[in-house]
């Protein structure tokens, strides 16, 4: 046996263990099955993303004034129909020399909102409220007016993106806080307080969202006084709270069943109250533990904001699908249409996303095994 006292230098590894081809057998061709999933999806690339790119890009017209420039046989996407109609379909048929008040509230929203993602500013608890809690009423103002010399504009003219972040908004700032009372009341000891958590979530659970927007429509106008004028979108939204909120009870119980029993003893021998317990101590780390599961449901409202066309609303969907297709002078180019609506869902949708995922990881307590 040779022994030695000296530090040899260290070796690099053998060629066999790293770079690209280390890689790919390791990761695509590490076996027979494999490797035939690999070269199968290779296929697949080659026959779809192609053809894919040549009609989305480089046979595209981007530019045109009539239909008629974009039809041929070596002609790719039509996105010229989308340019033509942008404003149409961001605001629906918000006239247009008042869409400059739906610019301000977007600027304004956009302006209040990014301090908050920098750790050094001020009183972010100050900031946060004046935005749930006084900028709505600006942003009507601005949208809707009827104040301050605005103009009116009736709800039943939004439309578009414009009316699509409206309801999400509208449903997730007032879902969230609903949710957690009635996730709350479900967890309560107090028999008619959790009896009456208990039949409300499972009462909207129980029906889909297409029921509760037709009975907002429908219903709710019948219980109420005779001659009473309810704002059609106003309905929509009450429907799509209840409806929300019933799910966010749900994800928000979940947290807080995964909170430790020893948190609730905690808060008691330290003389908290039942609410100072729950908002300082238990629903922070609730919370904080199921963002994935309110930003998935908060993204599937979003998604779902579609189905307010069944009542007249016309979002940006329902734009793109009623009013666009129905458009003589670019009839045909739905696809365009579909394609672009699909990609600004997923533009909002991703966003929310990653947020969702940079907000855990600046909340995670290292509590992980």
């Amino acid at each position: 046996m040779y022994v030695t006292d000296k530090i040899l230098p260290e070796l690099p590894a053998p060629s066999n263990t790293k770079g690209i081809i280390h890689w790919l057998k390791t990761n695509l061709f590490n076996g027979p099955i494999n490797t035939i999933l690999t070269l199968f999806g290779l296929y697949l690339i080659y026959k779809i993303i192609p053809p894919l790119i040549d009609w989305a890009f480089i046979k595209a017209t981007w530019v045109a004034e009539t239909r008629d420039q974009c039809l041929g046989d070596d002609k790719g996407a039509c996105w010229a129909y989308i340019r033509n109609r942008f404003d149409q379909i961001i605001y629906g048929f918000y006239p247009n020399a008042e869409r400059w008040r739906v610019n301000l509230a977007a600027i304004l929203l956009v302006l209040l909102t990014i301090p908050l993602f920098f750790k050094k500013t001020p009183k972010k608890v100050w900031l946060g409220g004046f935005i749930l809690l006084v900028f709505p009423f600006i942003a009507y103002v601005l949208i809707h007016g009827g104040w301050f010399g605005f103009k009116v504009v009736t709800t039943d003219k939004w439309g578009g993106l414009m009316l699509t972040i409206i309801i999400s908004l509208v449903g997730i700032l007032m879902a969230l806080p609903l949710g957690t009372i009635l996730a709350l009341g479900r967890r309560s000891h107090m028999p008619i307080v959790k009896s009456l958590s208990v039949v409300f979530i499972e009462f909207w659970r129980g029906v889909p969202l297409i029921t509760v927007l037709f009975m907002s429509s429908v219903m709710l106008p019948l219980f109420l006084p005779e001659g009473t004028d309810f704002d059609k979108l106003l309905r929509a939204m009450i429907g799509i709270v209840l409806f929300q909120s019933a799910y966010v009870a749900e994800v928000v119980r979940g947290g807080l069943q995964a909170i430790p029993k020893g948190q609730y003893e905690a808060a008691v021998a330290m003389g908290l109250s039942y609410w100072k317990s729950m908002f300082l101590v238990i629903l922070p780390q609730a919370l904080k533990l199921v963002i994935p599961g309110l930003v998935n449901t908060f993204i599937a409202l979003f998604k779902d904001t579609t189905l307010v066309l069944i009542i007249g609303l016309f979002d940006l969907l329902a734009i793109i699908q009623n009013v666009l297709g129905a458009d003589s002078a670019w009839l045909g180019f739905d696809t365009e249409g579909l394609v672009f609506a699909a990609f600004l869902f997923w533009i909002f949708t991703f966003s929310m996303s990653r947020y969702s995922m940079a907000l855990e990881k600046k909340l995670d307590t290292g509590h992980r095994n």
